[in-house]
């Protein structure tokens, strides 16, 4: 895995970008440096982001020398022996989210199934095996985009997407699973749903989820809820 670049981003952040692309193991590594630069509580720090392969920072120049240039150099000689270090094994918390697959919560499990050559009960089994990780949150507040979907459940996202997705649907778009938090717009394949809330503005935190964390799905009343065949 190749060495991390540097990236000034305006005068208050600085990315710290690995490779163009989304894997797993890659996303470990933004999440361990994550982990450790807040473990450090270095000075003037206002915000850590993680995304699938880099991490922004954003920071107080006044803390690091006041000019730019010299401010984003201080701040990563800081972080690089952070990086020559070994990271750590994925330590977030896991968090268990049951699942209504299939019928009305889940209008495309059975085609996308049939386009696999799947049964739709074995699709459901596909996706409830894994342990995700939380690569990042984006799109809407609490979002989280999971890391770790069978590679025969990979799927192009819709060529129409819809007006409405309802809370909680959980979907598949590319080679990722999601949990849309509220009513969205939205392309991915709906397969089931949770009544978990992932965003709550009255809560604290708001976003059930954060990056790092890990998800299993839990299949309820079948996999199509209420039915005991999927999509009936």
């Amino acid at each position: 895995m190749s060495w991390p670049q540097f990236e000034p981003l305006g005068e208050c952040s600085l990315i710290v970008r690995w490779e163009q692309k989304i894997d797993q193991s890659l996303n470990a590594r933004v999440h361990a440096l994550a982990r450790a630069i807040a473990a450090a509580a270095l000075p003037g720090i206002e915000e850590i982001v993680p995304g699938y392969a880099s991490l922004l920072l954003r920071f107080d120049p006044t803390y690091w020398g006041g000019q730019c240039a010299h401010a984003h150099e201080a701040l990563r000689s800081r972080i690089e022996p952070m990086l020559r270090q070994a990271y750590p094994a994925l330590s977030g918390e896991i968090l268990e989210i049951e699942v209504r697959y299939g019928g009305a919560d889940g209008p495309d499990l059975v085609a996308l199934a049939d386009a696999h050559g799947l049964d739709p009960h074995e699709f459901v089994a596909r996706h409830c095996a894994p342990t995700y990780q939380v690569a990042m949150l984006g799109f809407a507040p609490g979002f989280p985009y999971l890391l770790g979907l069978d590679v025969r459940l990979h799927s192009p996202r819709r060529s129409t997407p819809r007006v409405r997705v309802p809370a909680g649907s959980v979907a598949i778009g590319g080679a990722q699973t999601g949990i849309y938090p509220s009513e969205l717009p939205g392309g991915w394949h709906l397969i089931g749903r949770t009544r978990i809330r992932l965003f709550d503005a009255a809560r604290k935190p708001p976003c059930l989820l954060k990056p790092g964390d890990r998800v299993r799905f839990v299949p309820i009343d079948g996999p199509a809820g209420a039915s005991s065949e999927p999509g009936a």
